[in-house]
């Protein structure tokens, strides 16, 4: 049976490393997504709770200006790209070639930040805020929470491109790129549920 390319990496980055199995980093980051899938469950299902139980028509209150579908696909889109550029990151330094690393890590960084920014731009014109009714308390905890999530790993993509431009990085060296690569795309794959069930399913 092939093995699969993932794991070939994932070896050999631990073969480099000296070790035999995948890296302490690498693990410790996939245990910190299992916690935050389950996070972000609790919080699903709460939505769906309060959506079921909520008397009268689910949505913004009386008076507010209704969700702004385009404006959320377009930060959809935003956040989709910014996840396959990180990985043309990923990919250059799998290589050895940290330049390419520095300019996908620079633009991944652009585009999570053009994606909060955008997002914060639709709160101020929404109308309603976290206190108005049982919707605007869902919507702001799910959306507030994941915008944090977002903010994390702007922060992270930060390090990893103050460290690739000091040249710390290479093909044998690059754990920190991989498990900020898999933060990130945990964050683009929330977005899609949380985009899905707000704006797609009301």
């Amino acid at each position: 049976m092939q093995a699969h390319p993932a794991g070939e990496h994932a070896a050999q980055v631990a073969i480099a490393h000296g070790g035999s199995g995948m890296p302490t980093a690498l693990v410790g980051m996939l245990l910190f997504i299992a916690s935050e899938v389950m996070f972000f469950a609790g919080l699903f299902a709460t939505y769906f709770n309060a959506r079921a139980t909520s008397p009268g028509e689910w949505g913004p209150p009386a008076g507010a200006h209704e969700l702004d579908l385009p404006l959320a696909a377009v930060l959809t889109a935003i956040l989709v790209a910014s996840s396959f550029t990180m990985q043309f990151g990923v990919w250059a330094i799998r290589r050895g070639d940290i330049g390419k690393l520095r300019l996908w890590t620079a633009i991944t960084l652009g585009l999570g930040v053009l994606f909060l920014s955008g997002q914060l731009y639709d709160y101020s014109v929404l109308g309603f805020g976290i206190g108005d009714g049982v919707f605007g308390t869902v919507f702001y905890t799910l959306t507030g929470f994941h915008g944090a999530h977002v903010f994390g790993g702007a922060v992270g993509l930060t390090i990893v491109l103050a460290r690739a431009w000091r040249g710390q990085f290479s093909a044998r060296n690059h754990v920190a790129v991989e498990a900020v690569s898999m933060y990130w795309h945990f964050v683009d794959v929330v977005w899609i549920g949380v985009f899905s069930v707000i704006y797609l399913l009301r």
